[in-house]
């Protein structure tokens, strides 16, 4: 039996020497839990790390754990799971522990093979509209920074967190507070998760786009590929993340249960990574036990009852162009894992509220259009005032004043690289006002913030899908059509890598039980 134990220590201090002259005779000890406060790190105050610790002494053992699981039910044809991200493999993952095996359809690559067509995009500007930074094995989160961050509450995270240590992600992953693993890590986890798939009699469909589904009165019976294949099932999930328009167009035209929800809309900004570190770290900044610091930002407007908030902090990372359309540009960010690049940066979004700045009431997907109108305006402003290829950017100082002064743009760490220009032509006035609103007040959060060494690239659409799948709460089924399963990120139930993994593997559980 383990004894626990809670404790802080400064943030260069070992935890095991302390352990060992606390307590006597000593075993072993198992971190549970590790987190940062360093708040107090820019007013010369020591970092601190918060400690959760499971121990044992000589003559004790940790209990050993293990999950059994069986189920009754029997399934005539193999499950098929539409997109092999985060939702789409934690589902496969789920069911091959109850011994059952799936069919799984991936419109792009393997995630080993991703790369070749993004790296055309990012450096020639030819974009593979079916495989790029969007689509393709791991989903959208292969390329972001392998953030494992939620705010879900959920008994299947700690399950999420050992699945990925289990094939091959860092012991640490199971017990830090804001976990990651970097897009250079989890592209060889999301690997060897396949592989394990695939020797369990798993089936893959790479390069092969459901181009519709399969119906049989108000009940879906299968999939159809782009080559004409048509496979069957008695229970289809989807799982095809928040940039499949193409998958919401065809739900819509079969009047598949769908409405439209809130979003969030801006830039990305761009700091050099030693800026945000001493703004975070202050004077231990250059610390190794530290590393590259991060931001949580927000600001409400009482009057329009908007946020602008960062997301998806991308501490020593890279803006990546992540476009899925020929005719758009989108950013994202990423990190690799030792997040070493010499820059930070993050999103900047404000909220888009349907009935305000959008009306689905006429069109459930209008949402989809407000996304592409602004993607569509980037690229034609990089076609007019670059090469199509490059992002739009203007500095912090140029963005508040209203105009574009003669100074060069500051390095960046985008592959695709920036051109200067106006990215206010780019979005509708609400979120340049709001934008403008919120950096004056993260500069007074953090003194130096809003500097114009900062760099805003634009535009951020995608932090998450514009509509709403809906389904049963307790049998995961479509609410219009049975044996349809919506499931993670682009059905509107999930936000990021964990919570997509967690919701497919709630999904699998309903199915079991449920059905």
């Amino acid at each position: 039996m383990a004894n626990r134990i809670q404790f802080k220590l400064d943030f260069d201090q070992d935890p095991k020497e302390y352990l060992e002259a606390k307590i006597e005779k000593l075993k072993e000890f198992r971190i549970i839990s590790q987190s940062l406060d360093a708040r107090g790190a820019p007013r010369g105050k020591k970092p601190l790390y918060h400690f959760i610790v499971d121990y044992i002494i000589e003559g004790e053992e940790f209990e050993t754990q293990s999950e059994k699981l069986e189920t009754d039910k029997k399934f005539t044809k193999k499950p098929i799971i539409v997109g092999a991200g985060p939702a789409g493999l934690f589902a496969a993952l789920r069911f091959a522990d109850y011994g059952v095996q799936t069919i799984v359809i991936e419109r792009g690559d393997e995630a080993t093979k991703r790369m070749l067509s993004i790296s055309k995009y990012w450096k020639k500007g030819i974009l593979n509209t079916e495989s790029n930074v969007c689509f393709g094995e791991g989903g959208a989160g292969l390329f972001s920074d392998g953030k494992l961050i939620t705010r879900v509450k959920s008994p299947f995270i700690k399950y999420v967190m050992n699945t990925f240590v289990r094939f091959g992600a860092p012991e640490e992953v199971a017990y830090m507070s804001n976990p990651h693993l970097g897009s250079n890590k989890i592209r060889k986890i999301i690997t060897e998760i396949s592989k394990s798939l695939l020797s369990q009699g798993h089936e893959f469909f790479y390069n092969q786009k459901v181009i519709e589904l399969i119906y049989e009165d108000n009940k879906v019976i299968g999939v159809k590929l782009g080559d004409g294949t048509e496979l069957f099932s008695e229970h289809v999930i989807l799982a095809t993340g928040h940039s499949a328009a193409d998958i919401y167009h065809h739900l819509n035209e079969r009047q598949v249960a769908m409405k439209a929800k809130d979003f969030a809309v801006g830039v990305r900004i761009e700091h050099p990574r030693v800026s945000i570190d001493f703004l975070q770290h202050g004077k231990y900044a250059d610390s190794e036990h530290l590393g590259a610091a991060r931001y949580r930002l927000s600001y409400h407007h009482k009057e329009t009852d908007k946020g602008t908030y960062s997301f998806c902090m991308c501490p020593g990372g890279y803006v990546l162009s992540s476009g899925t359309e020929t005719d758009g540009i989108v950013v994202n960010g990423m990190s690799n894992y030792a997040r070493n690049s010499r820059w930070s940066n993050s999103a900047l979004v404000v909220t888009v509220k349907n009935g305000i700045d959008f009306d689905a009431n006429k069109d459930v997907l209008a949402g989809l259009d407000f996304q592409h109108n602004i993607e569509k305006k980037a690229f034609e402003i990089s076609q007019k005032e670059a090469d199509g290829r490059m992002l739009p950017a203007m500095t912090v100082g140029e963005f508040l004043a209203g105009k574009l002064n003669s100074s060069p743009l500051p390095k960046t760490s985008s592959p695709s690289g920036v051109f200067k220009t106006d990215i206010s032509k780019i979005f509708p006035n609400f979120i340049i006002e709001h934008l403008k609103r919120a950096l004056k007040q993260f500069d007074k959060s953090i003194p130096g913030f809003s500097s114009d060494e900062a760099l805003l690239i634009a535009p951020e659409t995608r932090t998450s899908a514009p509509i709403t799948l809906m389904r049963d709460k307790l049998s995961f089924e479509s609410v219009s059509h049975g044996n349809l399963y919506p499931c993670g990120e682009g059905a509107g139930h999930a936000g990021g890598i964990t919570s997509a993994a967690v919701d497919g593997i709630k999904v699998v559980e309903a199915i079991l039980k449920n059905n």
